[in-house]
């Protein structure tokens, strides 16, 4: 059976130009299979900004209209992914950038509407790995971009934790994956200011004790939600670090108990 590391890198990350290259470096150093999933929230934001197009969100997540699913499309799977796969073939990694709608690797269907609309956006319903992992035997580096579609022609915003996670679940039954979510801290800390209280590990009971004292909060409570699912369903090791991390290891381990 095949290793395959998953890297997911957060909008914070890509942004910085100094921080992604230093990321990309690292990403070119790992050996063997590989995918990186990235976000670019960020990067959205302004260009909305630059178009005049009113940015929603509630409780930190976006909400998807009509102008921001072209915005969001344009940016994540245009400019953000076809720079990395450029900077990534600078450093002589065969990268190849993915939608989910490409190959049909990742179909979604549009979140429905509860107490929030949330617009153009996609929860995951099935990844297809045949093609996917067929790439990665062959070389290639798939870099993916946080947009998927229904199958019925329309393209659907995605959360990029929750496509790293669901990647990782649908290759275990080929692979021994390993999860890594890449961030600017250096793992999950009991104090966000103070980068020597990371916590080498943790089990879900500790991550559900930390939540409910508010400890581990807002963006961080997700990436922690679909590491353990990803753990749970057969994914070898799940790891939340920074750049620094992903080259010399380190970071928050989570393990299930």
């Amino acid at each position: 059976m095949n290793n395959v590391k998953i890297v997911k890198v957060g909008g914070g990350v890509v942004e910085d130009k100094d921080t992604l290259n230093t990321l990309l470096d690292d990403f070119a150093s790992i050996a063997g299979n590989k995918i990186l999933v990235h976000g670019g929230g960020r990067a959205a934001d302004k260009m909305l900004n630059r178009l005049g197009v009113e940015i929603k969100k509630v409780d930190g997540r976006r909400i998807t209209d009509e102008a921001t699913i072209e915005v969001v499309t344009m940016v994540y799977a245009g400019l953000v992914n076809k720079n990395i796969v450029a900077q990534l073939q600078k450093r002589s990694v065969n990268a190849l950038g993915f939608t989910g709608a490409d190959l049909n690797i990742i179909r979604s269907v549009k979140r429905p509407v509860k107490d929030i609309d949330y617009g153009f956006v996609g929860d995951v319903a099935s990844v297809q790995t045949d093609v996917l992992y067929s790439l990665i035997e062959q070389g290639a580096v798939p870099v993916v971009s946080p947009i998927t579609h229904d199958g019925n022609g329309l393209l659907l915003n995605t959360n990029a934790d929750t496509i790293a996670s669901e990647l990782a679940r649908a290759l275990v039954h080929d692979c021994n994956v390993t999860l890594i979510y890449c961030f600017e801290k250096p793992g999950v800390m009991l104090n966000p200011n103070d980068e020597s209280t990371v916590i080498p590990t943790l089990t879900y009971d500790e991550f559900k004790e930390y939540q409910e004292s508010g400890v581990i909060n807002e963006g961080m409570i997700p990436k922690l939600d679909n590491g353990f699912d990803a753990l749970r369903l057969g994914v070898a090791s799940v790891f939340i670090t920074n750049t620094a991390g992903l080259k010399k290891g380190g970071g928050t381990r989570l393990i299930l108990k």
